[in-house]
């Protein structure tokens, strides 16, 4: 068994509002106190975009009384306040959110609002756009996000004009902490591990020397003979353009052994990482002015092995249909995922006025190692066993820099926001290879570069993302007929521009004939060797372009305003309510690199939309109330979804390919939901809602050359309806005569969603597939069938016990999440599922003093139940297991230090 431990970033008390994630693995909490939690002078504001720091009743947060967020704001929401955070254990944000009543995560870092993907939902800092580093989406991924930094985390599920109108799931607006009201230094550190990886066999390879800092030392860099024939324009391969010398000089140019040879690791290293964290504040006069700066760095290791097959049809299995594994692999892969972050924030406040300026950067590095060992029945042949290997260093990398000014002239609010953020992702070094056992040699594996099953590849890809975003926006309050009113208005930019570029490579002999069996049947670094390069004619030739364009530009361009109003109409009848206009202009513009690549279609949608949305609440007794809420909003194409080239998603380990014929989805959206709060911190909600979509963005798989591959379509419609019921209370244990557990609180916070979705397909319908065609719709789509990654029930439990007057806590978190749809399986095959199940985690908090210096410690079990991951297709009694591992259960101890 191994010990995951996970040294969490520091947990900055990132006053400056903006600054955002760390990317702690396991980030130690904020500042350790003896106080009862949270602290009572603590203060969280919670401002929705666009309010202008104003609303009917103006939303302050103090110390721990946040139900009266969730009960005061006009909107359905749902909010975790910074003790809630605390208490999961948590060390993303993207965590804690799962604990939400109707939110679910996907691949440890996209949440889904009500069984919608992340596509469908928005994610804020401080009211501000990011850009995503993740070339497939551009919804950020939330695993960014340490919780150390966020002060409160509001998740609303009902529209309203202030907000994008890219709302279809809901919009999750984190927000980072105000400035420190006194100096404080932390300085936190953690290890862990894993019961399936820690201590045990993984693959590695070298890379370079300083790999383990996240960056390395310039071994990746593309070398200067391949630059040189990239800026000619002209394809790199023995021909006409480029004689076999420079061809050969080019591919010796190359990094090689520490690039590609994979290496058996019989113990895989611990987790481990480190952070800081340090801030004040000083009086300027009647002002105040206050700084903040962290910093973090983490190592974590993961080693997944399981299966991975593919059924390329039906067949008929035992006298009916059914499916059987074409390509049929056992892996085993390890990742070793370094992060590195830095905050300085700042901010000052005169008068009534605030300004918060926030510098944020982060660095995230997954280097992995991956070998299967298997049968391809589709490329190569139904007896002949195949071994492959993969190397690859993905790097993700964001910088942000906000400023916001919050301006109070009486019953006038005046907020202005901007944003500038640049995010990358580089994959250089990108290595692939295949072996094919010989019987002609007895059995061994060779790999002579020419047939199918034989190969060697390597490629580079860039991808660039920068997004300019600014808000302006008013509220003025005034009274009518003497009711307290809110009248709201603001325009909003947004500026989203990326550049995506693939170079791919195959290794070849120059004269086309195979290699001699001696040489092929050498380890792949030998068989790339220089030696081999000048010897045998081992040589590169470019095939960038072959499966799509290699380079593509893409923006999208927004210009919104909104007016809005908010106010007691009647004694306990509020209403919030408005209209967003959007005006949308979104391309994507694909390119070949070279002057004989044909010209490639290029995508341009233009749309204008109003989208009212508003809420009414009804406080019909002093402790409930009924809100109904209505909205229109919008869902458009992602970038890496139209844009016509491969990319390797590594969360999959499948490669996906754009589809340039995508248009907008249109949602209508109603819900209801009860609420009753029956103390300070306690509360039961029901709820239900309803949405119908219009051209559904659906993830459908494909075959081209043997090889399934994952893209997008529109389906015509779909429909969703389902429930939300919640129960947080607090049980005081005092004088019970129980001892230890005197002056502690037990609390009970469980919630449930169930929700049905399904698309709705008809005679007649149709839509585009990546080749421009007009199909029908029932080639790609099942009628019925619901919308992928949508689970029917998503449940939560979390039981603890909380001291009243310091801090130690000791929870338990139970989660559940059933069956749902991963992506549309090929044609004619059922849809790919996956079942994420029962995780059981347990988490222990405890203050203590080492001398006169208060530490925080933490204890975490992950995943006690050992539930491991399964992505399967299944037809009568046949299964097929498209991705399967043990996850294995993770420990970690983190401790936290004040000076």
């Amino acid at each position: 068994m191994m010990i995951q431990l996970r040294l969490g970033s520091v947990l900055l008390l990132t006053s400056m509002l903006g600054g955002w994630p760390a990317l702690a693995q396991t980030p130690p909490r904020p500042p350790v106190t003896f106080d009862e939690e949270p602290p009572a002078e603590e203060e969280v504001e919670i401002v929705a975009p666009g309010t202008g720091g104003l609303q009917a009743d103006e939303i302050v947060v103090i110390g721990r009384n946040i139900p009266n967020v969730i009960r005061t704001t006009p909107q359905v929401v749902s909010v975790l306040s910074q003790a809630e955070i605390a208490r999961t254990g948590e060390g993303d944000i993207a965590g804690a959110l799962k604990r939400v009543t109707g939110l679910s995560l996907v691949s440890d870092k996209y949440v889904y609002v009500r069984g919608l993907g992340e596509r469908y939902s928005a994610a804020l800092l401080n009211g501000l756009p990011l850009p995503s580093p993740e070339p497939l989406k551009r919804v950020i991924p939330l695993d960014l996000f340490p919780t150390s930094v966020i002060s409160s985390s509001i998740v609303q599920k009902s529209f309203t004009p202030n907000f994008p109108g890219e709302f279809g799931g809901g919009v999750i607006n984190l927000t980072t902490r105000s400035i420190p009201t006194e100096r404080f230094l932390e300085v936190g550190i953690s290890a862990g591990g894993n019961s399936v990886t820690t201590g045990l066999l993984g693959y590695t390879y070298f890379g370079s020397r300083t790999d383990f800092t996240g960056f390395d030392d310039g071994t990746r860099r593309l070398p200067a003979p391949i630059r040189a024939a990239n800026r000619t324009g002209k394809r790199l391969e023995v021909g006409s353009d480029f004689d076999l010398e420079t061809v050969q000089r080019a591919t010796a140019s190359l990094v090689n052994a520490p690039t590609t040879l994979i290496q058996r690791n019989d113990n895989i290293p611990a987790n481990m990482g480190f952070g800081f964290a340090a801030g004040n504040s000083w009086e300027v006069g009647e002002n105040l002015f206050g700084l903040v700066v962290s910093g973090g760095w983490d190592n974590s290791w993961r080693t997944q092995g399981g299966f991975q097959q593919v059924a390329g049809g039906v067949a008929v299995i035992d006298g009916e249909e059914g499916l059987d594994a074409d390509q049929d692999y056992r892996f085993l892969s390890t990742n070793n995922n370094i992060r590195v972050n830095g905050l300085l924030g700042a901010s000052f406040e005169f008068g009534e006025h605030k300004i918060r300026a926030t510098n944020f950067f982060v660095r995230d590095v997954i280097k992995e190692a991956r070998m299967q060992r298997g049968f391809d029945r589709i490329n190569v042949g139904d007896d002949d066993e195949v071994l492959r290997s993969f190397t690859s260093w993905f790097q993700r990398q964001l910088y942000t820099s906000q400023l916001v000014g919050e301006f109070k002239f009486g019953d006038l609010s005046i907020t202005a926001r901007g944003a500038y953020a640049e995010s990358e992702r580089k994959s250089p070094y990108e290595r692939s290879d295949s072996y094919r056992r010989d019987r002609s040699v007895g059995g061994k594996f060779v790999n002579d570069l020419t047939q199918n099953g034989n190969f060697a590849r390597i490629a580079f890809s860039t991808l660039i993302d920068e997004v300019v975003g600014a808000n302006l926006d008013a509220a003025y309050r005034l009274t009518l007929f003497d009711r307290p009113f809110v009248f709201s208005a603001g325009y909003g930019f947004y500026d989203n521009y990326r550049e995506s570029e693939r170079r791919d490579y195959r290794y070849v002999r120059a004269n086309g004939a195979a290699l001699p069996i001696a040489v092929a049947q050498q380890r792949i670094d030998f068989l790339l060797s220089d030696y081999n390069v000048y010897t045998y004619g081992v040589v590169l030739r470019e095939v960038s372009g072959a499966e799509g364009a290699a380079f593509y530009a893409a923006g999208l361009r927004v210009h919104a305003g909104y007016l809005q109003f908010d106010g007691e109409i009647l004694d306990g009848l509020k209403i919030n309510g408005g209209v967003r206009y959007e005006r949308g202009n979104q391309f994507v513009s694909p390119r070949g690199l070279f002057a004989t690549d044909p010209p490639l279609p290029q995508t341009r949608i233009e749309r204008d939309y109003f989208l009212p949305g508003g809420t009414i609440t009804w406080n019909f007794a002093p402790d409930m109330q009924i809100r109904l809420a209505g909205s229109r909003t919008i869902a458009r194409p992602q970038f890496r979804e139209q844009a016509p080239q491969p990319y390797l998603d590594i969360d999959t380990d499948r490669t996906a390919f754009g589809n340039q014929y995508l248009v907008d989805s249109q949602l209508l959206n109603a819900e209801g939901r009860y609420e009753w709060y029956i103390g300070e911190q306690d509360r039961i909600t029901l709820g239900g809602f309803f949405k119908r979509v219009r051209n559904p963005i659906e993830a459908v798989s494909f075959e081209s050359g043997g090889t399934f591959l994952i893209t997008f379509a529109n389906a015509p419609r779909a429909r969703l309806i389902g429930g939300e019921a919640e129960f947080v209370k607090f049980f005081p244990l005092d004088g019970l005569g129980l001892g230890l557990l005197e002056e502690r609180r037990f609390l009970v916070n469980a919630n449930y969603t169930y929700t049905r979705s399904k698309l709705l397909i008809r005679e007649g319908d149709t839509t585009i597939n990546t080749a421009g065609s007009v199909i029908a719709a029932s080639d790609l789509f099942i009628d019925g069938t619901p919308l992928t990654g949508q689970s029917d029930h998503v449940a939560n439990l979390e039981l603890g016990f909380s001291h009243r007057e310091r801090l130690s806590e000791q929870t338990i978190l139970l989660g559940y999440a059933s069956e749902r749809v991963t992506q549309r399986g090929p044609t004619g095959t059922p849809d790919y599922r996956e079942r994420p199940g029962f995780q059981l985690d347990f988490v222990w908090r405890e203050a203590v003093r080492l001398g006169r210096r208060p530490v925080e410690l933490k204890f975490e079990a992950r995943n006690l139940t050992n539930t491991d991951y399964r992505e399967f297709q299944r037809l009568n009694r046949s299964r097929i297991f498209i991705n399967q591992y043990e996850r294995g259960r993770d420990f970690s101890f983190s401790l936290n230090v004040a000076f």
